[in-house]
């Protein structure tokens, strides 16, 4: 798994992620929608060289995107934005993308943690919870959507483990699932601090 920051670069292998800094503010869940997909088809167009026309990105029932047409058989997308920042996974296999803004004024929502996310973050000093915490929400959000089922799924039914600055664990034993991943951190030109997780399932 890789990370890359423009759409014009493509991936030497698969998995990889792309987080593109669009300077857009989309004000609505519409335009979210339209920016996501614009620059996922950009990149898709770049790594599957063909155009922009070519590629084709419809929805299952559920939610969760699908690279339609020849170009794209047998490949998994996953689609996230925030800040203005458009975050885009391609994979072989299913494949989930999440950005979450470090926010040094929140108190982790701990109820909807799994018991040992929360009692990791109550270990941590104050100053340390929100960084630790937005890594654990994108991760836990870039494995439901890696399943294809989002929050339908109680985000304190499975546990996120952080091996290491840059990687991740999903357990989750009622799923009958694990996954891993990585992370990373990305400032939004010098305003905020993202944090950035990209899950496959094993």
């Amino acid at each position: 798994m890789i990370w890359l920051d423009s759409h014009h670069a493509a991936a030497a292998t698969l998995p990889a992620g792309w987080l593109i800094a669009t300077g857009a503010r989309p004000a609505n869940l519409a335009e979210r929608s339209q920016l996501r997909r614009e620059t996922a088809r950009r990149i898709l167009a770049r790594q599957l060289a063909t155009t922009p026309d070519e590629i084709t990105i419809t929805h299952e029932e559920a939610g969760r995107p699908l690279l339609a047409g020849a170009t794209g058989r047998g490949l998994h997308i996953s689609l996230a934005t925030r800040a203005g920042v458009v975050a885009v996974a391609l994979a072989p296999q299913p494949v989930g993308i999440d950005v979450e803004r470090v926010d040094p004024a929140a108190e982790p929502p701990y109820a909807t943690l799994h018991p040992d996310e929360a009692a990791l973050l109550r270990a941590l000093d104050a100053d340390e919870r929100p960084l630790a915490f937005a890594r654990l929400w994108a991760a836990k959000e870039a494995y439901v959507k890696a399943l294809g089922t989002g929050f339908l799924r109680a985000p304190e039914s499975f546990a996120v483990r952080l091996v290491s600055a840059e990687g991740f664990r999903v357990e989750d034993p009622a799923g009958g699932r694990t996954a891993s991943g990585i992370l990373r951190l990305y400032e939004n030109g010098g305003q905020e601090i993202l944090a950035a997780a990209m899950a496959l399932l094993d």
